[in-house]
């Protein structure tokens, strides 16, 4: 007899609908999987012979095949257990089988039939409800994550076999999953770092504070001590708080990558070692899984030590700098993962750290500090948008200084010039803030007088700027203008913009 149970899997980060179709047939007992499962699909076999023998159920010693259509993608993980399961109990007639053509089934068993939990829900939830189905089930332990969705599409948490059989067989009810909205989501922002832990270095927040306004990347260079990373990890903390749209895409990533369980709804940090390979921060392998450019989506990446990381390493982040997307390609299929991230990178003034600090005179010569930051190509650094000197805080200012304002009083003001950045790009569907605008954005909204046309220009020509960087000045002096409430981009917003393009100066030996 034939039978077939709807399921889901992952490709890239979205979910695709599956058939499991299920024949058990006269013969010698075989158990054969087809459809280009993976080796956790084919090994499903013996979890779920296993599990259905261990709920009290016969299993069937006949002729079983498995059928995962559509038969050209393929087919991962452990989430195509229960449907199997499921499809082998009402293919040998142990249940009566009920229209299933509208219910999605998804979820991983144990020996003794429990339902273990499995990534990519959120993903699968998503591909289910647009596929036009009425309800799925899943894993009780992937319900936070997937209650996000839950507003399309009926949820129902499930914990082990024979609950599922009986749900099914209309012997009990399972209350579906309660949609969250957004005010619920909000309890899952805590931050345990604040702005006012931070002594001095008001210039470094004031430049961070215009980062976050404008979500522009930002190089900060300075001694050991200085406190950068201190300083980066604070970043996140004032950054607006996150739409549903982006709290669902960031669950997905993270689900998929299975390093979530729950909702995402603060915005991620990441802070990759810089021993890191591409294939870790872009994404790869065999089946491309998103790196950490993609797990830093909607947050911030903190790459410390900079120049430390390895040449080819770096060059691959030009990409996701400029495209805000990860594309990688393989022979059978080629995958687009987000990245869209405010890029926070931090590095030492010389090879022993020391140049230019009062504490330590540098041993280094002035070949050492070329190489050391030549590591760094010039077109990655002219992709970050803000360059800024960190020195080290004074012991005194340490000890007679208090740390200043919290995150929460300097994220009002980044949350004022994101709602203008948001109405002045109401009808873009890609542009979300100033970073983000290309040539046209910029010639309509950055217009300068003559006095700012004449100071650019001027620095243009003195500091030897790309067009890359003349754009990305006008883009820091939009963000600018906006946080001090101006229509119009003054000549103080263009000096103020040049300062941060520091690094762009020839080199001067210490």
């Amino acid at each position: 007899m034939l039978a077939s149970i709807r399921s889901c899997t992952v490709v890239g980060i979205d979910g695709v609908v599956v058939e499991v179709e299920v024949d058990v047939a006269n013969g010698l007992p075989l158990f054969a999987t087809v459809g280009l499962p993976d080796g956790a699909v084919r090994e499903s076999r013996e979890r779920v012979r296993a599990a259905i023998r261990n709920c009290g159920y016969e299993f069937p010693p006949r002729k079983i095949t498995v059928n995962l259509a559509p038969a050209d993608i393929r087919k991962e993980g452990t989430g195509f257990d229960l449907p199997i399961a499921l499809g082998i109990l009402a293919a040998s007639e142990l249940f009566k089988e009920r229209d299933l053509s509208s219910t999605c089934i998804v979820g991983e068993l144990s020996l003794d039939g429990k339902i273990r939990k499995i990534s990519g829900v959120l993903s699968m939830v998503l591909a289910a409800a647009d596929a036009g189905m009425s309800g799925i089930l899943i894993p009780a332990e992937n319900a936070a994550e997937a209650s996000i969705a839950a507003a399309g599409i009926n949820i129902y948490p499930v914990g082990y076999l024979p609950e599922v059989v009986e749900f099914l067989l209309g012997i009990i009810d399972i209350v579906p999953l309660r949609p969250h909205c957004l005010k619920d989501l909000q309890q899952y922002r805590i931050c345990d770092v604040d702005f006012s832990d931070v002594r001095g270095q008001d210039h470094v927040k004031r430049a961070l504070e215009i980062a976050a306004c404008g979500s522009h990347n930002i190089l900060m260079k300075g001694p050991p001590g200085s406190g950068k990373t201190m300083l980066a990890r604070r970043l996140a903390t004032i950054l607006p708080e996150m739409t549903l749209d982006e709290i669902i895409e960031t669950t997905k990533i993270y689900s998929i990558a299975g390093q979530q369980n729950g909702i995402q709804a603060v915005r991620p940090f990441r802070a990759p070692h810089h021993t890191i390979s591409d294939a870790g921060l872009i994404g790869g392998g065999n089946t491309p899984r998103p790196g950490e450019v993609s797990m830093a989506h909607n947050g911030v990446l903190f790459l410390d030590e900079l120049p430390e990381f390895k040449k080819h390493v770096l060059e691959v982040l030009r990409q996701p700098l400029e495209d805000e997307t990860v594309t990688i390609a393989r022979a059978s299929l080629t995958l687009t993962f987000p990245a869209r991230f405010v890029l926070v990178a931090a590095m030492n003034p010389c090879p022993c750290g020391f140049l230019g600090d009062s504490r330590d005179k540098c041993a280094c010569n002035p070949a050492q500090i070329q190489r050391y930051e030549s590591r760094i190509s010039g077109p990655l650094l002219d992709r970050i948008d803000m360059h800024l000197d960190v020195p080290v805080v004074p012991v005194e200012e340490m000890r007679t200084r208090s740390g200043g304002e919290s995150s929460v009083m300097i994220k009002e003001r980044v949350d004022r010039a994101r709602d203008i950045q948001r109405q002045r790009f109401a009808g873009s569907r890609k542009i979300y803030c100033n970073s983000q605008m290309g040539p046209k954005e910029i010639e309509r909204y950055c217009a300068l007088d003559d006095a700012g046309h004449l100071l650019l220009e001027k620095s243009v020509r003195k500091l030897g700027l790309s067009t890359r960087a003349y754009h990305r000045i006008l883009k820091i002096a939009r963000t600018i203008a906006d946080m001090e409430g101006f229509a119009g981009i003054t000549s103080a917003n263009i000096a103020e913009a040049i300062q941060y393009r520091r690094f762009d100066r020839k080199p001067q030996s210490g």
